[in-house]
């Protein structure tokens, strides 16, 4: 990894930028990364989790938020401490496995970190399936390599090391899009849990364009569309898509940032503004 490619992941982007008068709020959190991540893991509550709760349906809506600006301001309207203070579970912002990676993604950006949130799946979950989910990775200077942590699930007993994920426990939309071509894997494992049609190469060619926008620094929700995503979905792609998809994972693979924001131009994998407004 190049010395400018860690400076561009160590600077926010649009949705990991915090807003004017945040920075305060992290005052007081631990310098090591997989400890800031062990803290964003007490900021952020599942949906289902606040719902059990009993929150109402506008708190649930706070899963909508893409900013983590706009988490952090949610979460601290609620409590207005300092985010290495314990919170308690209904003082928690509510968002996905996403919004658990790209909060730590932008606290450590925030603090010149190089870091990155991924989408893809975990292969931790359920065994032979891999199951839509997002992490963070930060760059470990004297190791010289990316880390793939499980912000959501540090200290969860789900995998033996969510602190560095060993290789194969977690695939990018990429990655496991590329064992797919190569018939390493059945696509009909790899989807949403919960769901019945959010399964199969539609899904892995969804998180693969969201993987590549993650990596162009926008970190979309797990629901958006855009592009041929939603024909994807509904079946009405065929070879042409496949094999932007082919590209698109192995530049993704390739990790250089220049060829994924010259990638990211293209009209089918570029994010509207409507949904980055």
């Amino acid at each position: 990894m190049t010395a400018d490619a860690l400076d561009h992941y160590s600077s926010p982007g649009p949705f990991t930028r915090l807003d004017a008068g945040q920075s305060g709020l992290l005052e007081g959190l631990p310098d090591d990364p997989v400890e800031v991540c062990s803290v964003v893991r007490t900021l952020v509550i599942q949906p289902a989790d606040a719902a059990r709760l009993g929150l109402p349906e506008e708190r649930i809506a706070e899963k909508e938020i893409r900013p983590a600006g706009g988490l952090l301001a949610a979460l601290t309207a609620l409590d207005p401490a300092p985010l290495h203070q314990p919170r308690s579970p209904e003082t928690r912002v509510v968002g996905t496995c996403r919004h658990f990676a790209t909060l730590a993604c932008a606290i450590l950006r925030a603090r010149g970190v190089a870091a990155r949130a991924r989408c893809g799946f975990a292969t931790y979950f359920a065994e032979g399936r891999g199951l839509d989910h997002w992490i963070t990775e930060y760059w470990h200077t004297a190791e010289a390599r990316w880390v793939r942590v499980d912000t959501e699930h540090l200290g969860s007993g789900y995998v033996e090391h969510p602190e560095d994920l060993a290789p194969g426990e977690f695939l990018t939309g990429g990655e496991a899009w590329i064992r797919y071509r190569e018939g390493r894997l059945d696509p009909d494992l790899f989807g949403v849990a919960g769901t019945e049609h959010a399964w199969g190469p539609h899904e892995i060619s969804g998180n693969a364009v969201r993987d590549l926008a993650a990596l162009c620094k926008h970190e979309m929700l797990n629901w958006d569309e855009w592009g041929r995503m939603t024909e994807a979905y509904e079946g009405g792609t065929g070879p042409d898509y496949d094999s932007l998809i082919d590209t698109l994972a192995r530049t993704c693979a390739d990790d250089d940032p220049a060829s994924l924001t010259r990638l990211f131009t293209h009209p089918h994998f570029t994010v509207p503004e409507h949904l980055t407004g």
